[in-house]
């Protein structure tokens, strides 16, 4: 693993709202924004402007936002994952296949747009996880 892992909090649709609050509180900065409608993966128009990844950081302070699909039910419990950046493809094919063995897959561990794997695993303790390797 790259690093600690980081906390991932997911929003029903006020995630840019969410953003802007913490950057008022902790006076940090908002990077990496881009909403649905920007990025090439095909989604409703309706979520055009839904935030589909954000980088909150002040210092070593490190958090990721996104808002959630049309579709996914979001309620306290869902609304944070842990994000794991892996450092090779057999490091994330085994974290992959460890946390599904009594966990719940929520996305199969695929190749992305973004130029990465990645995969989203719910755990056999309701823990979710964002399974990332970013390909060189």
């Amino acid at each position: 693993m790259k690093h600690q892992a980081t906390p991932y909090f997911t929003f029903n649709g006020s995630a840019r709202e969410a953003l802007n609050y913490y950057k008022d509180i902790f006076e940090g900065e908002i990077t990496n924004l881009q909403t649905f409608g920007d990025a090439d993966f095909e989604t409703p128009p309706e979520m055009d402007d839904r935030i589909m990844h954000a980088r909150f950081q002040k210092g070593d302070f490190l958090f990721m936002v996104s808002d959630s699909f049309l579709n996914q039910d979001i309620h306290p419990g869902t609304t944070i994952s842990l994000a794991l950046e892996l450092d090779s493809p057999e490091e994330i094919e085994t974290y992959y296949q460890r946390l599904k063995e009594n966990g719940t897959v929520l996305m199969e561990l695929q190749d992305t747009f973004w130029g990465a794997t990645y995969a989203k695993v719910r755990d056999a303790y309701d823990i979710t996880w964002d399974l990332n390797f970013e390909k060189a």
